[in-house]
């Protein structure tokens, strides 16, 4: 069967890519990836900024790499095979392995994206590009990972006939993105939800489901948790893996241990409890290929995660269809590719809180 493509994509375009030092800068004449059967290329409309689109290019600075990972736009290219069920014209969102040594191509902060076609979303007819790039993918993925990987929880909405939770997560930091995704994802899935933030913060973690919260600045925050779980809390996400939020969160698990999942890499000569578990996710490892980077950031790869990752999407899928997912409030940042890169200074000056920064590059 034919390619199936518009004629008007061009064959080059405007990146945001890696320079000397892991700079990345915008970037001119850039090459259009060509999709191979079960690729998309989508001509990208809103992207979403994550801090991984600056740790990344720092702690393993290559020039030449596409930086970014999520996106939101319109299919222009659905490869030699479109038996995937995407259409030219079909409006999508995802993410992508941005700063990815082993594919120059891959990246979303460009004007033509490309992406497997089993790990993309599509859009309702009523969501807007934007919306769709604050349901945060590259959170969704994360969590999904942490709770399948670390966890070992079935990714499904459950509904508590009884009243009764499956179990109950402390989500560190849940004013983050990703904690914010974490709070609305468990929460589906018939957990209950303590978190921490703070207490400006306290009214939106409720709405997106958080049952207690905590002030992660009260001295007495742990000892607060341990009380109210009876000292028995088994579940903790940690977004930032600090020294002094891996500490709070140990301290918060209860007497007979658990599992502790860190999203950033995080000192294990801290973690001396032998009763407490402790993993490190990253989220590009979700398609089961691997990831190609020094200790620990590399992944072996695991086709029996790339099968869960294909059915874990199909679920998302229906969550998004359904509105169960909300999206985070919308920081806006002017400037096109320009943008970007403020935006991305935002990010590493921690000076947003409660918001996904989202950048419109029509």
């Amino acid at each position: 069967m034919p390619s199936v493509a518009t004629p008007t994509i061009p064959p080059t375009q405007t990146a945001i890519t890696q320079h000397a030092g892991g700079e990345l800068k915008v970037t001119n004449d850039v090459p259009v990836a060509e999709v191979g059967a079960g690729w998309l290329l989508v001509r990208n409309e809103t992207v979403a900024l994550n801090p991984c689109d600056f740790k990344m290019a720092m702690r393993f600075p290559t020039p030449g790499l596409l930086d970014g990972v999520d996106f939101a736009g319109t299919v222009v290219n659905t490869g030699p095979d479109p038996s995937h069920g995407f259409n030219v014209g079909d409006r999508v969102f995802g993410c992508v392995p941005g700063n990815k040594q082993d594919d120059p191509e891959s990246g979303s902060f460009c004007q033509f994206v490309k992406v497997e076609a089993i790990y993309a979303w599509k859009i309702p007819d009523e969501m807007s590009f934007e919306t769709a790039s604050a349901l945060c993918a590259a959170c969704i993925v994360t969590i999904g990972l942490t709770m399948h990987q670390c966890f070992k929880m079935a990714v499904t909405p459950e509904r508590l006939t009884d009243g009764k939770p499956r179990g109950t997560v402390l989500v560190y930091g849940g004013s983050s993105s990703v904690g914010l995704v974490a709070i609305q994802l468990l929460k589906i899935c018939g957990y209950e939800i303590i978190t921490t933030c703070s207490p400006s913060n306290f009214e939106l973690v409720k709405q997106y489901g958080a049952d207690v919260v905590f002030d992660y600045h009260s001295p007495t925050c742990a000892a607060d948790i341990k009380k109210y779980t009876k000292n028995g809390l088994k579940y903790v996400i940690d977004p930032f893996g600090e020294a002094s939020t891996l500490t709070l969160c140990y301290n918060a698990i209860g007497r007979a241990g658990g599992i502790y999942c860190a999203l950033e890499h995080y000192q294990e000569s801290l973690c001396t409890r032998k009763t407490v578990k402790h993993h490190f996710i990253m989220g590009p490892s979700v398609n089961g290929r691997g990831v190609i980077l020094p200790e620990p950031y590399g992944v072996a790869p695991d086709p029996e995660l790339h099968e869960w990752s294909k059915e874990f999407y199909s679920v998302i899928q229906g969550l998004i269809n359904d509105g169960s997912l909300k999206p985070l409030p919308i920081r806006r940042v002017e400037g096109s590719f320009e943008g970007i890169l403020k935006g991305l200074d935002i990010l590493k000056n921690k000076q947003v809180s409660g918001a996904k920064l989202i950048v419109p590059l029509a």
